[in-house]
């Protein structure tokens, strides 16, 4: 046997290439006490009491080494708080399956949003819905009523409807049709007038409708930050107010009991088939059998979501400079 070999002896090299038999380093000292997390700390393991893992009672404590017996994680912390996922709306609808129960905080709206029943939902407290809303409309004061579905209060009628509807094909309770983003500036009437010429900004300074652009938008270059909340540019919803995204309007849509005009009306808000406008020709389609709602999300540069029943398109999208009801959502 080789000189220095022996019993519990193990072979090693130094830097230079030289072999000898040595004595086995010790056992790893781990760091801090019972329960400390372990970690790298410089090639060696280091452990801090505020990052602690209760093995008896499978509990995991952040900021303390006393977890909590009532959850699973505690988190504790006397100058700082807990980071939630930030993302985009379009980013939270990319998310494939999402669990049940998982919270985000939503960039787009600014506000916590939670996961559940197949839709995501905002966090907020009991909504207080007035009785009524007077603002200014198409350069002259309204009043419209409120009504609340979904634990959100909404208005009663889509934005230049004269009254509630009594049908679902009540004519006098359509309202107008909104290019997605476009201010309250007259284009949403029906009889507006017409042109192909596209703006440049966000305000065209005209009330005339704007089509036929290819791939459809009024706008060029696109701005996604229109109508992006209660203080979105552009916001035709009375102040306080804003465009309900399309997770809110997903959750009002299943609640009624048929998906169709006959369902939309039944349902609080009393949605009417108001149609639509197509965006190649500013022409009417499907006024008094299929209805459209626009949402203030958007799923690309050149289109936005809506929530349609009936024929004015066969997916929940469109270009934006098709023509679809707003009904607003109290902030």
């Amino acid at each position: 046997m080789s000189a220095g070999a022996g019993a519990d002896k193990v072979l090693t090299t130094d830097a230079s290439g030289v072999a000898s038999w040595q004595a086995p380093a010790e056992g790893v000292t781990s760091g801090g006490s019972t329960g400390y997390v372990q970690f790298n700390d410089e090639g060696a393991f280091g452990a801090d009491s505020n990052l602690f893992w209760d093995n008896i009672n499978k509990r995991l404590g952040i900021g303390t080494s006393t977890p909590s017996s009532s959850a699973k994680v505690d988190i504790s912390s006397t100058n700082s708080g807990l980071l939630l996922p930030r993302m985009t709306s379009i980013q939270r609808d990319a998310i494939s399956s999402p669990d049940e129960g998982l919270l985000i905080f939503n960039t787009s709206a600014n506000r916590f949003e939670v996961y559940y029943t197949a839709n995501w939902h905002r966090i907020r407290q009991n909504v207080v819905c007035p009785s009524s809303v007077s603002f200014t409309y198409k350069g002259g004061s309204v009043t419209y009523g409120t009504v609340m579905s979904q634990a959100e209060c909404w208005l009663d009628r889509n934005l230049g409807a004269s009254q509630v509807a009594t049908a679902w094909n009540d004519a006098n309770a359509y309202g107008d049709l909104f290019e997605w983003g476009r201010l309250d500036d007259g284009h949403q009437s029906r009889d507006s007038g017409l042109t192909t010429t596209l703006s440049s900004t966000d305000d065209p300074g005209h009330s005339n409708y704007i089509y036929g652009p290819s791939p459809g938008d009024w706008r060029s270059p696109p701005n996604d930050n229109l109508w992006q909340g209660v203080s979105g540019i552009n916001n035709p919803c009375p102040p306080g107010w804003r465009l309900p995204t399309s997770s809110e309007l997903a959750a009002e849509r299943a609640s009624w009991s048929t998906q169709d005009a006959a369902g939309a009306f039944g349902s609080p808000l009393k949605l009417t088939a108001a149609g639509c406008r197509w965006y190649y020709s500013a022409g009417l389609y499907g006024v008094g059998c299929s209805g459209a709602y626009w949402s203030s999300d958007f799923p690309d540069a050149t289109h936005a979501t809506w929530m349609k029943f009936g024929a004015c398109s066969s997916g929940f999208w469109n270009s934006r400079s098709g023509g679809a009801s707003v009904r607003c959502i109290k902030d």
